[in-house]
């Protein structure tokens, strides 16, 4: 079943102007939900503002873009807080944990605006953090880990909600290639082992090679789809 559906998307930035600009150009496809998909393209290709329209964090131009069985156009306003808050997580490149607050209470971030009792948030908070292998650091302040680690908290943060999908703009863009693999390693067990559908923005090869279809984006188009031979995992080496 299809969890997201573009037709003809278009974004215009500055679309009054005398010079606006065309940062996606007619872009269509389909991701299933459970699928791994990476979104690859130059700097100022359109993959990032793909990415921030199929999040919700920015509506298109024109074009229909159906989530979930629903036209974006019949969300409100609350629905689409909503559906960013309840089915979507979002882990991006700068991390963007709060430096001096702990583990534990950046990933419980997501919770505020939920409809989840108080009383739970310790308990998935600590679900999440285990589920990427830090419940050593919980209770240490973000600015206390490493790359890798801040963006293994981001990524619990991400998971707090059991989201239906998962954006992960560039997470491996600030990281030595050891904390890169650990991150992706994870990334993959999330798809595997937990069903969430994955949604990579990257300009590694060797990023991308860890999805099950990779869509290259060149000036605003949709350049090529493509289904690929994923990358083994670590573990599949280790037998």
């Amino acid at each position: 079943m299809d969890l997201i559906e573009l037709k003809n998307i278009k974004k215009v930035y500055d679309p009054e102007s005398n010079e606006p600009t065309l940062a996606l150009d007619g872009i269509t496809f389909n991701i299933k939900k459970g699928e791994f998909v990476a979104i690859m393209g130059p700097s100022g290709s359109g993959k990032s503002t793909l990415l921030h329209v199929l999040g919700f964090l920015d509506l298109p131009t024109s074009g229909e873009y159906w989530f979930d069985g629903k036209l974006l156009s019949q969300y409100s306003k609350d629905e689409i807080a909503a559906v960013r808050n309840k089915k979507m997580g979002f882990i991006f490149q700068a991390f963007n944990l709060l430096s001096r607050t702990s583990v534990l209470e950046n990933v419980k971030l997501p919770l505020l605006y939920s409809d989840v009792p108080e009383s739970k948030w310790d308990k998935m908070a600590q679900d999440a953090i285990e589920a990427v292998g830090l419940t050593h650091r919980i209770n240490h302040d973000s600015s206390q880990l490493s790359g890798g680690e801040k963006q293994r908290a981001a990524i619990a943060r991400a998971l707090i909600n059991d989201p239906q999908v998962i954006f992960a703009d560039e997470p491996t863009g600030n990281l030595d290639s050891k904390s890169g693999q650990i991150v992706m390693e994870i990334i993959r067990k999330l798809n595997e082992e937990m069903g969430h559908t994955i949604i990579l923005v990257t300009h590694e090869t060797y990023t991308a090679e860890h999805a099950q279809r990779i869509l290259t984006i060149k000036d605003g188009k949709l350049e090529s789809d493509k289904k690929v031979e994923r990358r083994r995992s670590f573990g599949e080496f280790l037998k």
